[in-house]
């Protein structure tokens, strides 16, 4: 998920989110019916567009967690519906953990039309032809109004194979009222050195037992902390060869400081059984005092109708270390499927999800992919504290690695940063191990 991943407001709905989450309006047929006006349809050549007659039915799918919830999909479906009535959408909603995998096995039988895709997939459902390649499709325009991160987040060797839709990264939260309580000023946690020693205060204070909770599950949520750990000490996944280099340098020393703090009773040790929805469980109950998570984290965590610690939540970018502040990309795209028999009609759903003024109404869910978004202010006000935060921390993030064999090498890490965070392995051994399983996959 990573995965992954965007955020914005009117009324902070308790529906379970996904890796990011949720918004409740309803998407009037008027804003419809001026978005029907933006589907780019058509078009010869073997891309999106290129079968199906732009009308019947389109089965698209998502996933349950973070990012836009199932009822601000479903409301955004009814209104693309109620603007394009000749095309009838079905969609089906998995958890994240399912979705590659789900995803590839309906490929072969075209199941789906639309399907949302990771950041960390374009390269393997490109090249095998899983999702259609929509680079004709893709405006010049788009190019330059979406943000950097967006526009990277579909692409693979050049090509699009999809749309960003879902924009998001890692950002800290705190409860303000724990720090207080310890006399810990909230500056103190712009650095990765400054979160330990306000850690060590909170807990000495005897506010919390474990000041830090994580989302370090053997699962891409874990990957996706150590990316931003991983830069934030000036490592890199792979090398400019393209071959493993986390094994190094300031790879080691983020699963050093990921493992210590486990020792010294900072970090809760249920992180390694912890999902992001499982952070914020514990955040929201007040048995954290700080933790990293999507963006999604804010509205939940600040609602007193599912958190114990509403009105105390508040929400810095990632804190930094020796090499920078990158957070990691967590977006995702929707991407029309190489087997769809609807390709048109599928590609007028997408570009209506993915509109700006779509985005920017569900904007407490997942901050939208369009720069100028971010100076609206009916955007700002959905999240005053997020999205200032949100438009320092998207202009720097750091990508996992865009490769083929992406799912396998995540797991072998996966299981190598575990044994390391359980103490099983030293932190070098782990990834030594780690990197033997990688060069083997990347055949390097």
């Amino acid at each position: 998920m990573e995965s992954t991943s965007s955020s914005r407001t009117p009324e902070v709905l308790a529906a379970t989110p996904s890796r990011r989450t949720v918004l409740a309006a309803g998407g009037g047929i008027g804003l419809a019916a001026l978005l029907s006006a933006c589907a780019v349809g058509g078009g010869g050549g073997s891309g999106a567009g290129a079968s199906g007659s732009g009308k019947g039915t389109v089965r698209a799918l998502f996933m349950k967690q973070a990012g836009y919830s199932e009822t601000d999909i479903r409301t955004m479906t009814k209104a693309f519906q109620a603007a394009n009535p000749d095309i009838t959408v079905s969609a089906d909603f998995v958890a994240y953990e399912a979705l590659h995998d789900k995803i590839v096995a309906a490929a072969p039988a075209g199941t789906y039309d639309v399907v949302l895709i990771d950041v960390i997939w374009p390269a393997e459902f490109g090249s095998k032809h899983i999702v259609a390649d929509v680079t004709s499709k893709w405006p010049e325009s788009w190019k330059q109004d979406m943000l950097g991160g967006a526009v990277a987040t579909p692409q693979f060797d050049s090509h699009f194979y999809g749309v960003p839709w879902i924009l998001d990264t890692k950002y800290l939260f705190f409860n303000a009222q724990h720090l207080a309580k310890a006399k810990v000023d909230a500056g103190e946690l712009d650095t990765w050195d400054g979160v330990l020693k306000a850690a060590r205060a909170i807990k000495s204070a005897g506010v919390t037992k474990n000041p830090l909770v994580w989302s370090w599950q053997q699962a891409e949520a874990l990957i996706c902390d150590y990316a931003q750990l991983l830069g934030a000490f000036g490592g890199t996944f792979l090398d400019s060869a393209g071959k493993p280099a986390f094994q190094h340098g300031g790879g080691v020393q983020a699963l050093e400081f990921m493992r210590q703090s486990i020792v010294d009773g900072l970090s809760n040790p249920t992180s390694t059984q912890s999902l992001e929805e499982d952070v914020r469980r514990v955040f929201s109950a007040g048995q954290a005092s700080m933790a990293l998570n999507w963006t999604y984290m804010y509205g939940m965590a600040n609602d007193p109708k599912q958190s114990q610690v509403g009105g105390q939540v508040k929400v810095l970018q990632t804190p930094a270390g020796p090499s920078g502040r990158p957070g990691v990309n967590g977006s995702m795209a929707l991407a029309v499927s190489a087997q769809s028999k609807n390709q048109a009609a599928a590609w007028k759903y997408i570009t209506y999800l993915t509109s700006q003024p779509v985005q920017e109404k569900y904007a407490l869910s997942s901050l939208p992919v369009w720069k100028s978004s971010y100076d609206n202010p009916a955007v700002v006000k959905t999240n005053p504290a997020v999205v200032p935060q949100a438009k320092k921390q998207l202009a720097d993030l750091i990508l996992r690695p865009q490769v083929k064999t992406y799912n396998p090498l995540s797991q072998a890490l996966q299981t190598e940063i575990q044994k390391a965070l359980l103490g099983q392995k030293s932190p070098q051994q782990a990834l030594n191990d780690a990197a033997d399983q990688a060069a083997t996959l990347l055949g390097s």
